[in-house]
């Protein structure tokens, strides 16, 4: 199955898609930092750096997916929530690609403030205006801690799909056992160099971690989040003040804070994921990801979709 993804940013659903079955035939990403990122771990993929304006949809006319996490500034509460009214609204070019392309199905992902009843006519305007262009609009709210994310996250998802295949799509079913804890996800890491107290600290941190923030180039450092979410990281052992180089010496004393290879096992990334550019333009890329666990479990539904619905073509031939 084939892809085109819109705001790659650092790999989150692009590894998802990977592993659900999608080969990638272009990622269209603005930052410098995000792009090298995704060269360094998949050198095959076609990196287009830019913006997502400027890309022409057309030569990629016919492909199975059409996917992309728009920014989420415009719906998002931390920031003014100005939806259609921010410059940083990509909808709207969605749904222009959406045209030009002509995918067998759209994967469009963002924050839960774009299900605040304020954006109510926003969506519907959206969900008409894909109705329009021949597809059945499906959204859902998801928790990645449903889906073995030791992490809350609450992210949403639209998936607009062929009126052919709409019947036979269904949303992934979060797995029936707890999360990880962040102790038990971080224990090996927060010991990796000999810190004697890792366990202690590790037995003490068994509840998922708060949602991690990324922040903005203009706004956020490399920290965890506002004085809200660093309280909530703090109930868990970890200084969420700032992200640290490395790990805790072995005779560290006190809160410990995460190194971003930490926070990207918080949010589903596999080791091996490799994040480029210095401590702070790492740790966005890792906080504004979408944790790959939950972009895989969507397309392995959609993949499903396709399979049920050429099977039921099969069978009607």
């Amino acid at each position: 199955m084939t892809s085109v993804e819109i705001c790659a940013g650092a790999g989150g659903q692009s590894r998802g898609l990977e592993k659900a079955g999608f080969g990638h035939e272009a990622l269209v990403e603005i930052d410098d930092a995000c792009c090298a990122t995704l060269r360094v771990n998949r050198p095959q993929w076609n990196v287009i750096q830019g913006d997502v304006a400027s890309f022409n949809g057309r030569p990629y006319r016919g492909i199975d997916l059409l996917a992309g996490g728009v920014p989420c500034p415009p719906f998002s509460v931390a920031g003014k929530q100005l939806g259609a009214k921010d410059e940083r609204d990509l909808f709207p070019e969605a749904l222009r690609l959406t045209d030009e392309i002509a995918p067998r199905a759209v994967m469009l992902e963002n924050v839960r403030g774009f299900l605040d009843p304020s954006f109510e006519s926003y969506r519907e305007r959206l969900f008409q205006q894909f109705r329009k262009l021949g597809y059945v609009p499906h959204i859902k709210l998801f928790h990645a801690s449903n889906y073995g994310v030791p992490q809350l996250r609450p992210r949403v998802v639209i998936v607009a799909t062929r009126p052919i295949d709409a019947e036979h799509f269904s949303w992934p079913e979060g797995f029936n056992f707890p999360p990880p804890t962040v102790g038990d996800t971080l224990l090996d890491l927060m010991g990796a160099n000999g810190w004697q107290h890792a366990h202690v600290w590790a037995a003490g941190a068994q509840a998922v971690a708060p949602t991690v923030v990324g922040g903005s180039k203009k706004h956020g450092g490399p920290d965890l989040g506002p004085s809200r979410a660093r309280k909530a990281w703090a109930q868990l052992g970890v200084n969420g003040g700032s992200i640290a180089e490395h790990a805790p010496p072995p005779d560290f004393i006190g809160m410990p804070k995460l190194t971003v290879r930490m926070v990207a096992r918080i949010q589903g990334f596999e080791d091996d994921w490799h994040f480029t550019g210095k401590k702070t333009a790492a740790y966005r890329q890792v906080g504004n990801a979408f944790p790959p666990p939950v972009a895989e479990a969507v397309g392995k539904s959609i993949r499903k979709m396709f399979e049920m619905a050429a099977q039921r073509r099969v069978m009607v031939a």
